[in-house]
């Protein structure tokens, strides 16, 4: 996370919306070599914890047979911030972005409940195309189902600590924040220019 406190301003609460609203991230948990081992996956947010399943090969997956700290790190909306947008002299080059942190203790769940995690996975994105009817598992060969789901194993985090840094420059005057937004959305240099755009203008405000 970014040192500087004006970046984290958002409650706990937004951060773990941004963090669902995401739908994923790189789990991170030590290995037995003290490097981080590091894991791409999708998940949902249930309460306080998050569920998420890892192919049963993952070096992570073994870890988790006895529990194991882990770190979900997830990004958001991000780029180049020009030194010429913000209309003021003496500015340097930065970059802006949100990302969320969830910590805590990670284990592997009983294997009954790979389809219920599955389903509430494919349910929660399956969601985003709507008015596309949802799909089910129910569509598949049950055979076919049973032989890809003793591929992968389910698992939770219980999160105990959320951080999150958004960093978007705050610590200019707004008037420059504002420029700069409007630099971001006119040179349109990746696809979620527009989001990074649209959250430098609305800043996360405390509760």
């Amino acid at each position: 996370m970014h040192p500087n406190p004006i970046f984290h301003k958002a409650e706990a609460q937004q951060n773990l919306s941004f963090a669902a609203d995401q739908g994923f991230g790189m789990l991170a948990v030590n290995g037995p070599d003290g490097l981080p081992l590091l894991s791409h996956i999708p998940f949902v947010i249930e309460g306080d914890r998050v569920l998420f399943h890892l192919v049963r090969s993952n070096p992570i997956a073994r870890l988790l047979k006895s529990g194991a700290k882990a770190r979900l790190a997830v990004r958001g909306p991000h780029g180049y911030i020009s030194p010429d947008w913000y209309g003021i002299q003496d500015q340097v080059p930065t970059w802006n972005y949100v990302a969320v942190q969830l910590d805590g203790p990670a284990q592997l769940l009983p294997q009954d409940e790979i389809g219920q995690v599955l389903e509430k996975l494919s349910d929660r994105f399956e969601a985003d195309l709507a008015p596309k009817p949802i799909w089910k598992m129910a569509k598949m060969d049950p055979d076919a189902l049973h032989r890809m789901m003793r591929m992968i194993v389910p698992a939770a985090l219980q999160i105990e600590t959320i951080a999150g840094t958004w960093k978007l420059s705050q610590n200019k005057e707004e008037a420059a924040r504002l420029a700069a937004a409007d630099g971001v959305q006119a040179a349109a240099l990746d696809p979620s220019a527009q989001a990074l755009a649209a959250l430098m203008r609305d800043l996360p405000v405390p509760d």
